[in-house]
């Protein structure tokens, strides 16, 4: 059993909060995600998590074991960071072979199987016998991944192993790591700024903003139905709309409406939002039902045939994922609606329970 429960952890520098009353648990398993901007705490939760920093209140629980003061060499957890320290004097096979030779329960035979699977894992058993400075830096950090996997640890940590590698590498090494995740079934925690990095590879992501976690679910669950404008924002390229709203005799108005919405009872705030995927707001040439009038005011190419466009509704500017060219030139009118269903309503920032239709 590998589960990893942080309760109610704090990590302060003087009069700096770097993580704040995080009280969360990562389970058996699983592959769980640290995903937030520069400076949100991830790292140092990591640190935490690996025994390079001591909680400045809490407790770090692997397994049952409370670990919190327990050094890392103590803690039985393989670690994955952005600057492997490698051994250019062994080959890839010695430096995937090293974490085991000092272990007495590991047999010499049972050593080499495990390297072999790492290599076949990995698809470098073509490398085995090259040392370290004749590989690239996407392949360096290959072999770090496999180096940390390797003694099967229960907890594997990776501290934004992707970094500074190039993009096909980087591609390369995200592949390989699902495939190694897939396979191993280890209690993994990865830490990115990367929102690519972890739709793909996490069972869940916990976002991260300010040192603490705003949201902890399933990717298609955090960009679906995010509990906050700032998730909504995070999550996405480009990110959601948040098109300010009116409340007035028990309805809700805004911009992007062609008819009011209902507003729940309970509503409360002093900034009101409807939000909406880019993707989902519909443009056209013509009017239609439900729709309104806007200026397209901004278009660039995107992938697969995609366009991101801009389009002015007086003052507020929607973002318009669009398949395939835009139905007017820069400056015309275009028409945009919305699947009702599919709005959410923020107050303050935070998502109101709320349906449409």
């Amino acid at each position: 059993m590998a589960e990893i429960i942080i309760e109610h952890v704090t990590k302060t520098f003087g009069a700096f909060t770097a993580v704040d009353d995080i009280d969360m648990t990562f389970e058996d398993g699983e592959v769980a995600c640290l995903l937030g901007p520069s400076g949100c705490g991830k790292t140092t939760l990591m640190r935490m998590l690996s025994g390079l920093e001591t909680p400045t209140k809490g407790r770090v629980i692997f397994g049952g074991r409370d670990v919190t003061r327990l050094p890392p060499r103590k803690r039985n957890v393989g670690m994955v960071f952005q600057y492997p320290v490698m051994y250019p004097t062994l080959s890839v096979f010695e430096n995937l072979e090293l974490p085991m030779r000092y272990d007495r329960s590991v047999a010499r035979d049972e050593r080499r199987r495990r390297v072999d699977e790492i290599l076949d894992v990995l698809d470098i058993r073509h490398l085995s016998k090259a040392f370290i400075e004749e590989l690239d830096a996407g392949t360096r950090q290959k072999v770090a991944v496999g180096r940390a996997v390797v003694r099967q640890s229960e907890i594997v940590l990776f501290d934004e192993p992707t970094t500074n590698v190039e993009v096909n590498a980087k591609l390369q090494l995200i592949r390989a790591f699902k495939t190694v995740t897939s396979r191993l079934k280890q209690t993994i925690v990865y830490v990115t700024h990367d929102q690519t990095e972890a739709m793909t590879l996490a069972d869940r992501i916990a976002l991260m903003r300010s040192g603490r976690i705003v949201q902890y679910d399933r990717p298609q669950v955090l960009y679906g139905e995010p509990t906050t404008e700032f998730g909504g924002w995070f999550l996405g390229n480009p990110g959601m709309n948040f098109v300010p709203a009116t409340v007035s005799g028990g309805t809700i108005s805004a911009p992007i409406l062609a008819r009011p919405l209902p507003a729940p009872g309970d509503l409360r705030g002093d900034r009101i939002a409807v939000g909406i995927r880019p993707e989902l707001v519909r443009m056209a040439g013509i009017a239609g039902p439900d729709s309104v009038p806007a200026k397209l005011v901004d278009q660039a190419i995107g992938i697969a045939g995609r366009y991101l466009t801009k389009a002015a509704i007086g003052d507020t500017v929607v973002k318009v994922n669009t398949k395939g060219r835009p139905p007017a030139k820069l400056g015309e009118t275009v028409h945009l609606s919305v699947p009702r269903e599919r709005l959410m309503l923020f107050a303050d920032g935070d998502r109101v329970p709320a349906r449409f239709s």
